[in-house]
């Protein structure tokens, strides 16, 4: 197949890679909110992404870019053939099919889907748009697509997010080069670049950008992307808050502003937002303009929160619902149901129930299965229970990891953790019960540093919050307290982390902090809360 030629305008030795002096270097283009201000909001968001293509196609093709910044993959390549069919000779139509073939932060696409993807991108070229930004917009899919099996996935992320840049710095009213240029730096993480300067220097971007152009949905979107650490979660607040209400007609939308409730412990409004995304998602998928998977996750969220705000029963509702999912395959229902039922157990630190969790063979999510039974078995003193699911483990983590098949977005839960973060974790209670307790406690700190070190993923159950569970347990409770103020740092308003602070202050003789993190843990929770712990914390803050 021969190499997608260039447009004469451009260099051919750049169609393979630009030097990263090119995003290092570029200055910080001033955006103007000039060519946004006839932009017409809608249940998507605003967008005015101006091509040269027959007029009567550019609301559809504006339609297509605002499900491309949400993430409505499906929807979206079905809008840009749309456009085509009504306008053959428009080239941005097949940019827009190829670049919702390239599902960033999600997945990779497969030989076949770069192989589609190279084939819009030359038949975009083969139609020569009228004007020079588009045909840099085209470029920069190329770039991506390339037919280049030696090219490693870093390059061809990092040649598209140059080119991304050289579009911006050329066109710096150009609100959407500027928000995708902002989504490439974040989608560069661990591909070798400093993912806290990308994810900052993304949302300096995305910042001037929200000030003229406040309703555009891959603005929003990847702001929220960007902020999606527990360091930078509260700059992406405004954002999350903002992102449902501009495009109610996305499913994706309705759940993203949950990934920053979530990291700052704002339970009601997680809720809220993945209640309106899971049915959101539900209608799309049985319309045919989604799949399952959008449900799935929201309502992993759901059911997290759920759990957060002291809502028991609400929370293994969800579990049960999980079957009912519109064209949910077996092994996704599979692998989201271990993957919550085995957090239910844990979090409501039911351990009898945990080490007792039915294992079905063969079936995907069961590492998760094996890890809540491995930490329940050890919490009830089952030491050779929790040996023998140790074991299982350390089996079942490889297998699981290379069964999951790319998609649409999958559960960043605690079970999909490094695994050898979990491993530890798992291996850390199996020495408690056998009481070595210093041998438990040193590798409880080591799998903490080890998750702090990549980044506390939004619904863990912290390494560190363990680590607070087990000195706790050894009656260390100044040590215990420590830990569990990191947790919370990392982590906010966690029911366990807050509950377990309480007590370890409460142990310690500090009778003041105990009240106030039980009083936390009463603000934070919802009034419907069922768990038990919540009663008494209730009872103990009414007191005079």
């Amino acid at each position: 197949m021969p190499r997608i030629r260039l447009c004469c305008f451009l260099c051919a030795s750049l169609f393979i890679g630009i030097s990263a002096s090119c995003v290092s270097a570029a200055p910080r283009p001033k955006v103007s909110s000039r060519s946004h201000r006839a932009a017409q909001a809608n249940g998507l968001g605003a967008v005015n992404f101006a091509i040269s293509c027959a007029p009567a196609v550019q609301a559809t093709f504006n339609q297509g870019v605002a499900l491309l910044h949400s993430f409505q993959y499906q929807q979206a390549e079905q809008t840009f053939t749309q456009v085509a069919q009504q306008d053959p000779a428009c080239a941005m139509a097949y940019w827009g099919k190829a670049m919702s073939l390239y599902h960033q932060l999600w997945d990779w696409p497969s030989d076949a889907t770069l192989k589609e993807g190279f084939e819009d991108t030359m038949q975009a070229q083969k139609l020569r748009a009228k004007t020079e930004r588009e045909r840099m917009y085209i470029v920069a899919a190329g770039v991506f697509f390339q037919d280049n099996p030696s090219l490693s996935r870093a390059a061809r992320i990092k040649a598209y997010s140059n080119w991304m840049n050289r579009i911006f710095t050329k066109y710096p009213d150009d609100v959407d080069a500027g928000a995708f240029y902002a989504l490439s730096l974040i989608t560069l993480q661990g591909k070798g670049e400093d993912e806290t300067a990308n994810r900052e220097q993304a949302i300096a971007i995305l910042d001037k950008l929200m000030a003229v152009a406040p309703n555009h949905p891959g603005v929003l979107h990847y702001l929220i992307h960007a902020s999606d650490t527990p360091e930078l979660a509260p700059q992406g607040l405004d954002a999350a808050r903002r992102y449902a209400k501009i495009a109610p007609d996305s499913s994706h939308a309705l759940h993203m502003p949950s990934h920053i409730f979530v990291r700052l412990g704002l339970w009601q409004e997680a809720i809220d937002s993945n209640i309106a995304a899971a049915a959101a998602a539900a209608q799309a998928t049985k319309a045919g303009t989604a799949d399952a998977t959008y449900q799935f996750h929201a309502m992993d969220f759901l059911n997290y929160a759920y759990l957060q705000s002291g809502q028991a029963a609400k929370a293994q509702e969800i579990v049960s619902e999980l079957k009912s999912v519109a064209g949910g395959s077996a092994d996704d229902i599979a692998r989201n149901t271990a993957w919550l039922t085995a957090r239910d157990a844990l979090e409501l630190h039911d351990w009898k129930t945990a080490a007792a969790l039915p294992v079905t063979e063969g079936q995907p999510g069961q590492d998760s299965i094996y890890l809540a039974r491995a930490i329940g078995a050890a919490r009830i003193g089952d030491a050779t229970g929790a040996e023998q699911n140790v074991a299982k483990l350390d089996q079942s983590i490889s297998t699981d990891s290379t069964s999951v098949q790319p998609g649409t977005p999958r559960s960043p839960s605690m079970y999909s953790a490094p695994t050898n973060v979990s491993d530890m974790e798992a291996k850390a209670w199996l020495d408690y019960a056998e009481g070595k307790h210093d041998e438990a406690v040193g590798l409880m700190r080591g799998a903490a540093k080890q998750e702090d070190a990549g980044g506390v993923d939004s619904l863990t159950m912290p390494a560190r919050e363990m680590l607070g569970d087990m000195l706790l347990e050894m009656k260390q409770s100044a040590d215990a307290l420590a830990a569990y103020k990191i947790a919370l740092a990392e982590s906010p308003n966690r029911f366990d982390s807050l509950y377990g602070a309480a007590q370890a202050a409460q142990f310690a003789g500090n009778t003041a902090a105990a009240r106030d993190y039980l009083a936390k843990l009463v603000k934070s929770c919802s009034r419907d809360a069922d768990r038990p712990e919540l009663q008494a914390a209730r009872e103990e803050v009414a007191k005079k």
